[in-house]
């Protein structure tokens, strides 16, 4: 029996620039989900309780992601694990939470769309990668077009929740920018590193949660939901998505996909009866271009300029 032409011919491998892709909207999955973060915690949470909101969002997802992979770190991977816990989870949630309560969720979201730019800024020192003109560049317009959506004249500027804000932006930058360092160790896949991310930022949290907010609130069916939410989709998923596309991509590309969460916001907003003006509109647009553009390489000629 002869074999067949589909036999002897093998399917073509996919191109470089298809498995980019593939992996861009795979990680962008994860801002997308971290965009339903400030309306859950304003219609579903209770208020007041920032601290027990961030641990139930990380510790019950991390313990799964461990139950799931039964692995723990080993060598140094157990205080690079607790750093980048306290970075990406256990400073960054509670300070998404606090800021989610007391400013506008577009405001807050705002905030959240510097990373990037910190980002930048961190990988000078740290990874020795110096941004070029095209990332800053594209990085101040994604901020500015965020900037126009959600700002205005009816912005509650809250100092604690502006402050929280930018203090878990910066947490999170440092995060991706060590996370990008490091990588991972032989054998740890993705979701290993979110359960053990998650997992560290848990157990931080369960103290100082004790300690500062005392009993849980009443947990009613809506909060519950609330929580299994953003445990999952925006908690044990998003951060699996997330550092593998950190893995993958080069930190220029991967950070400026944050700018998804608070245009997530935005088009949440807009289903619920909100309307954007011409400049708003504007806004959004700008922040779309530079988050698209941010994909692409620089043109030939800015290639070039570098070079000499």
């Amino acid at each position: 029996m002869h074999p067949t032409a589909t036999q002897l011919t093998p399917a073509p491998p996919r191109a470089p620039s298809a498995q980019r892709a593939v992996t861009v909207a795979l990680t962008a999955l994860a801002p997308v989900s971290w965009g339903t973060t400030y309306v859950v915690t304003t219609e579903l949470l209770p208020p007041g309780h920032p601290l027990f909101a961030g641990l139930m969002r990380a510790l019950p997802a991390g313990l799964l992601g461990l139950a799931i992979t039964r692995a723990l770190p080993r060598g140094d991977w157990w205080w690079k694990t607790a750093v980048l816990g306290a970075l990406n989870i256990a400073t960054l949630f509670p300070l998404l939470f606090l800021a989610a309560e007391r400013l506008p969720g577009g405001v807050a979201a705002t905030l959240g769309a510097t990373q990037p730019l910190l980002v930048a800024a961190l990988a000078i020192p740290v990874l020795h990668d110096r941004p070029t003109a095209w990332r800053w560049t594209w990085g101040v317009l994604g901020v500015a077009g965020v900037g126009l959506v959600v700002l205005g004249p009816q912005a509650r500027l809250d100092t604690v929740g502006v402050l929280a804000g930018l203090g878990g932006t910066a947490a999170m930058a440092a995060g991706v920018v060590l996370t990008k360092r490091w990588g991972r160790p032989a054998g740890a896949g993705p979701l290993t590193i979110a359960a053990w991310q998650l997992t560290a930022g848990g157990l931080l949290l369960l103290p100082l949660t004790l300690a500062v907010e005392g009993p849980p609130p009443r947990i009613d069916a809506g909060a519950a939901g609330g929580y299994l939410w953003l445990g999952s989709m925006g908690g044990l998923i998003a951060y699996t998505l997330w550092f593998r596309g950190i893995g993958r991509l080069p930190v220029g590309a991967s950070a400026p996909l944050i700018l998804l969460s608070p245009l997530v916001a935005t088009v949440i907003g807009m289903a619920r009866g909100e309307s954007l003006s011409p400049l708003q509109a504007l806004g959004f647009a700008v922040a779309l271009a530079a988050l698209l553009t941010a994909q692409l390489d620089p043109p030939k000629i800015l290639r070039k300029e570098k070079l000499r």
